[in-house]
């Protein structure tokens, strides 16, 4: 009679698969491993040098005493930093609701099924295309009432005709904000249109069939479905506006006076014209903060969150 012998399968066969695994991956992680490295030396060890040297009396060369909190209390003392915060609140304020606004409504109008749509769609998105100082020289032009829209107007007959906004203090930083839309508009736009893209033509046939008005679907479905596509946008232009110093520098090199100084302007004259190395860091930091608490709720709600749920 003929016998049958099973035989176990050997820890060696077993182990071999997630042996596979690991060398398969190799080649990747030593790939991965120089950024890696770039990010920890360069961007995280940047980052931490500019908060450490915030706390020294640093001026023309760096030094590695220790000051404590004494260049934040200069800097929240000091009325130059304290405008360029003003500053870049109404700024931010009025550029990053004025994108959504503007936005929104350009996504609308190409979502009708416009005639030249990519026409349209390029034009609107030409400017987010340009660098911000093409954008700030073109608008200091435009604006500068001895050459652009005042001087215009005035030689069309109508010689009373004032629009002096980029060289009148309180008016100036709205001037800013005035390029500043017209930059970034366009990246809204594109953002809310591809939201609208995947909006289900059923809700709109739902909606006509109720008798829903048109604008309140937009308000009442519609915007609630584009709330991811509306935070992703909010969130690029905050930080855009954080960042924002091409385009004050090439329209108004914080002029009048100090009327459109903001952080970033701020921190680079100190590092490099005043030589003032420890406020520039300290106002850095301040910014660096700012950027964290603008970027950690949309990281919290677009990862941790997810992860929760999915556990």
């Amino acid at each position: 009679m003929a016998t049958i012998s099973i035989r176990a399968p050997s820890i060696s066969a077993s182990s071999s698969p997630p042996r596979r695994r690991l060398l398969t991956r190799l080649p990747a992680a030593f790939a991965l491993l120089p950024t890696a490295l770039i990010v920890l030396v360069v961007y995280i060890g940047c980052m931490l040098w500019t908060v450490r040297l915030s706390f020294t009396s640093s001026t023309l060369l760096p030094k590695l005493d220790w000051v404590g909190l004494a260049q934040y209390s200069r800097l929240f003392a000091n009325d130059r930093f304290l405008t360029s915060a003003s500053n870049i609140v109404i700024f931010g304020a009025l550029f990053i609701s004025g994108c959504l606004i503007l936005g929104f409504l350009l996504a609308v109008f190409i979502d009708q099924n416009v005639r030249g749509e990519g026409i349209f769609r390029t034009l609107f998105l030409y400017p987010y295309a340009m660098s911000f100082v093409v954008t700030g020289v073109a608008w200091q032009w435009f604006l500068n009432p001895g050459l652009g829209l005042q001087k215009l107007v005035r030689d069309m007959g109508f010689p009373t005709f004032t629009f002096d906004w980029i060289v009148n203090q309180d008016m100036a930083i709205y001037t800013i904000v005035i390029a500043g839309l017209w930059h970034g508009s366009g990246l809204t736009m594109a953002i809310l249109l591809a939201g609208l893209r995947g909006v289900d033509n059923d809700l709109w046939k739902a909606a006509r069939v109720d008798g829903v008005p048109t604008w309140r679907v937009y308000t009442s479905i519609i915007l609630p479905l584009l709330r991811p596509m509306i935070v992703t946008a909010t969130v690029l232009l905050a930080t855009g506006v954080v960042k924002l110093y091409d385009l004050v520098v090439a329209m108004t090199l914080g002029g009048p006076g100090i009327a459109t100084e903001v952080p970033a302007k701020f921190v680079m004259d100190h590092l490099f014209e005043r030589n003032n190395i420890a406020l520039g860091t300290a106002a850095a930091t301040i910014m660096l903060i700012a950027v964290v608490s603008i970027l950690a709720p949309w990281v919290y709600t677009k990862y941790v969150r997810q992860q929760g749920r999915h556990a």
